[in-house]
């Protein structure tokens, strides 16, 4: 394929970055280095996965995911913007927004100090955007896909009127058992409960699964994964972020999802890194806005 070929030769990087065809004809960067291993979709700028060398998957991918033309895709770590969850006026709108829908853009490649290669996606407003959200604005993603990876996205306000965004990076992290799983690092932290109706509580220890949790914290603060059933701890750093989202659909939810799989929901949970409910945030014209995520692992 000439796009193939094209992308390859301006931004690949020879036994570490390739670009490929993927499933669906969906077009794929495939990392392979000393120090892991990861795929990035450019349909959305979706993270489809990563595991560092000598370790289990740490991104989740449904077995049962469908790769389709403008569809998001069950696992990963889809992109949530310039809205998170419904539209606030229009639910007609798509949820989560529209970026992780399009096709992004290949803007550039490197190799970190580190040895770690990175590649940088965008997307601009155009016709089909400013029809669902009336703004100009250049959105990019950067991924720094090493024994850490890095994962972060900018936010530019090309338009010349403020505008408030939502967002998330709405990781699927791989576990071993939700059962035994636990999130530390939000106690104490105010959240909004999704099957409460949106009734505010505050969080007491550490973040416990025995049926359907969707909840927003209002937190800045790193969360770390515990699994031990697979004896290891997965840390989330992050920065331009006042928002943590913790989700595990259960059973009966899990049962109606497209791509997700019946039983799916025991070996994934979803911690995101947000700006939701009450922490948009608000871009001057000309300004810009960075949400960062920072995911490391290591043994318990």
């Amino acid at each position: 394929m000439i796009e193939l070929a094209a992308l390859n030769a301006h931004h690949g990087i020879p036994g570490q970055l390739t670009f490929i065809e993927g499933p669906g004809g969906l077009v794929v960067a495939e990392v392979t280095n000393a120090h892991a291993s990861a795929t990035l979709v450019l349909q959305g700028a979706q993270m489809l996965t990563w595991a560092p060398i000598g370790q289990s998957p740490v991104i989740w991918l449904s077995r049962a995911a469908r790769f389709v033309l403008g569809k998001s895709i069950r696992g990963g770590a889809p992109v949530c913007w310039p809205w998170f969850g419904a539209h606030p006026e229009d639910k007609t709108k798509p949820a989560h927004g529209f970026a992780r829908n399009l096709m992004w853009q290949v803007s550039g490649s490197a190799i970190d100090p580190d040895g770690a290669p990175q590649v940088k996606l965008r997307l601009q407003d155009s016709d089909q955007t400013r029809a669902l959200w009336p703004y100009a604005f250049t959105l990019e993603l950067s991924v720094t896909a090493g024994d850490a990876l890095l994962i972060e996205m900018s936010t530019t306000n090309n338009d010349d009127k403020p505008f408030t965004i939502t967002e998330a990076l709405h990781t699927y992290f791989a576990i071993g058992d939700i059962h035994q799983a636990t999130v530390t690092g939000l106690d104490v932290a105010r959240y909004w409960d999704k099957t409460e109706n949106f009734a505010q509580h505050t969080q007491s220890g550490p973040v416990k699964f025995e049926k359907e949790t969707d909840r927003v914290y209002q937190s800045d603060s790193e969360t770390t994964i515990e699994d031990p059933a697979w004896n290891r701890r997965i840390c989330i750093a992050k920065s331009g972020s006042a928002s943590t989202v913790v989700w595990n659909p259960w059973i009966d939810i899990s049962r109606k999802m497209e791509g997700m799989g019946e039983t799916a929901w025991q070996g994934m949970l979803c911690v995101e890194t947000a700006n939701a409910m009450e922490d948009g945030v608000r871009v001057q014209p000309g300004g810009s806005h960075v949400l960062m995520a920072r995911i490391s692992v290591e043994d318990r």
